[in-house]
């Protein structure tokens, strides 16, 4: 067996060998990063007979700016006013947290379809691409709309659930599908951070290469179950990786 300082030395070289190594880090390029100083940047989303609308406001709290969405049987969203191309720039991120949880049902189900807070990624529809019905669909929408609805959307939402299960298809549509990434009581009260590949995601959960284009929504909704909600959200940000 070699002696004890024979054995040290080798450590120490090992050491100093692995420190000299380049450490590879990832640095992010943000497109846009909104800290809520205004909601000046997004428009509100109402939809059609649904009388009472979440109340949205930024919020100042020790010198730190936020988003508070407040929910009472009612259902509205916040759309930020840029689009942008998920394939060159296809991660997210954002904080939120989640205050004010009483609602009851099944999320699965159209009467208990709401969330305390969703954070949503709407990919744009293109009539140049549509098939013949999906045009004569999207036509029609459009009528009773103003203008098209999304192709297709992600959900990543904040269940009111303890469910096991961590994406389902809307009871609404196919073409939107609800990412869990929280659910339950356990952390209310708690600043908690997302980190999202929205390019990764589509693919997996649809299957099939999204849209180019595609903006982002939040929503807070307590309609269908007729309940009540307080969330925030500190930030939310879209980059990509720079090696």
């Amino acid at each position: 067996m070699a002696p004890q300082w024979i054995r040290l030395s080798a450590l120490l070289f090992l050491f100093i060998v692995c420190s000299a190594l380049p450490v590879h880090t990832v640095e992010k390029h943000i497109l846009f990063r909104e800290e809520f100083l205004s909601i000046d940047h997004w428009k509100p989303l109402y939809f059609p007979k649904i009388k009472l609308h979440t109340t949205y406001a930024a919020k100042s709290d020790g010198g730190e700016q936020y988003l508070r969405a407040e929910s009472k049987a009612s259902a509205s969203a916040l759309v930020y006013k840029d689009e942008f191309s998920v394939y060159e720039y296809p991660k997210a991120g954002w904080r939120w947290r989640v205050g004010t949880l009483l609602l009851k049902g099944n999320p699965q189900k159209k009467s208990g379809d709401d969330y305390p807070i969703r954070v949503y990624f709407m990919f744009r529809y293109d009539p140049e691409k549509a098939t013949f019905f999906e045009k004569i669909r999207y036509g029609l929408a459009k009528k009773l709309y103003g203008e098209y609805p999304p192709h297709s959307t992600l959900n990543y939402v904040w269940s009111y659930a303890e469910t096991a299960a961590t994406m389902y298809d809307s009871p609404y549509t196919d073409k939107a599908k609800i990412i869990v990434l929280r659910n339950g009581k356990s952390s209310l009260g708690r600043w908690l951070v997302e980190e999202k590949n929205i390019l990764e995601d589509y693919r997996r959960v649809f299957g099939k290469d999204p849209p180019q284009t595609a903006g982002i929504a939040l929503m807070a909704d307590s309609d269908n179950t007729g309940g009540e909600t307080a969330a925030s959200v500190d930030f939310i940000e879209v980059y990509r990786d720079v090696p």
